[in-house]
């Protein structure tokens, strides 16, 4: 499928969702989809460094609340229109995580992980002793009163997260087709071998680096709007930094399908967890699937559909060939 049309699938899959969220009459739902969605884009852009590159990358919640406290900083200095937070979320979380891969790229595999921990570590504690962003007092973000032709202010952010989450599945596709998929491809089967083949492994890098940074940040500049009151203990959550990696590794992190599958399921079971039981327990519901995934599906979903598909035809003609030599088979 050409990207053109792929594209106008995504949107128009997404116009029917929001015409079904509108169909249902409750707000609620377009709460929780913001969630969903906000995860779609965030595993999505996890992926493109961590699952095509094969970099883990355990910082997500620094970019998520990079992009958010941009949103407040544009607030306190002059308040813009959400899409142009949007876009100055993503410039400064994509040019921040251009830095981090300078400075860490060189490293691998555990040693690469930790300093993306530490790099959260040290955003969260500058947010913290910075005032002019609430500091550790946290920020109040001043909703307008009606988001015409939305009507209320929730809908107006989820038809944006929502764009953001097509445009995410997008991106990740185009790269997974392309002379940079591919690169990026070398790099996660075998570093070494594509340096000595002559791949910029560097560049390649941080290209990946940035782009799942600027995704990250987008994903986070509504957040404000969404939550009404931001500290650093909720940009900063644990549940982003795990749920960005436990999906993609649920749903298959070789294909963009895999985020998205496994960002809906996940966010719609902790979706419901919230409702019917706690929010406390949405972490626990991710340690489970993810210890069960990783042990009977180290592929994923998308693993065991691959799996099934590649050894089924193979089972029929096993079985056709003991057919035809067994001794019944004989004329």
């Amino acid at each position: 499928m050409r990207s053109d049309i792929f594209f106008v699938s995504c949107l128009v899959v997404g116009g029917i969702v929001f015409a079904a969220a509108l169909a249902l009459g409750n707000d609620y739902y377009f709460f929780a989809g913001y969630v969903v969605l906000q995860y779609i884009v965030l595993s999505t852009a996890w992926n493109i460094l961590g699952g095509y590159c094969g970099y883990v990358n355990f910082g997500s919640a620094a970019f998520f609340a990079l992009g958010a406290y941009t949103t407040v900083a544009m607030h306190r200095l002059h308040p813009m229109p959400i899409p142009v937070d949007v876009v100055f979320g993503g410039v400064v979380s994509g040019v921040v995580g251009f830095g981090m891969g300078y400075l860490t790229l060189r490293l691998r595999g555990a040693f690469f992980a930790i300093a993306t921990l530490a790099l959260a570590v040290v955003l969260q504690t500058l947010i913290v002793n910075w005032d002019y962003v609430g500091g550790s007092r946290g920020a109040y973000i001043v909703r307008p009163e009606s988001f015409a032709p939305f009507g209320s202010y929730i809908k107006y952010l989820f038809m944006i997260m929502m764009l953001l989450a097509v445009g995410a599945i997008t991106v990740a596709r185009l790269i997974e087709r392309s002379r940079l998929g591919y690169g990026f491809a070398t790099i996660r089967d075998d570093e070494l071998a594509a340096e000595a083949s002559g791949v910029p492994t560097l560049r390649l890098k941080l290209i990946a680096t940035t782009i799942s940074g600027a995704l990250m940040g987008m994903a986070g500049a509504p957040f404000p709007y969404y939550i009404g009151f931001l500290q650093p203990s909720s940009a900063f959550g644990l549940e982003y930094a795990v749920n960005s990696i436990a999906m993609p590794l649920i749903g298959g992190t070789t294909s963009w399908v895999g985020p998205l599958i496994g960002a809906i399921l996940l966010g719609s079971l902790q979706q419901i967890a919230t409702v019917t039981i706690s929010s406390a327990v949405n972490l626990l519901i991710v340690g489970f699937l993810l210890v069960g995934f990783v042990i009977a599906a180290p592929n994923g979903i998308i693993g065991l559909v691959h799996k099934y598909i590649q050894h089924k035809p193979v089972g029929q003609v096993g079985r056709r060939r003991v057919e035809a030599d067994s001794p019944e088979a004989a004329p």
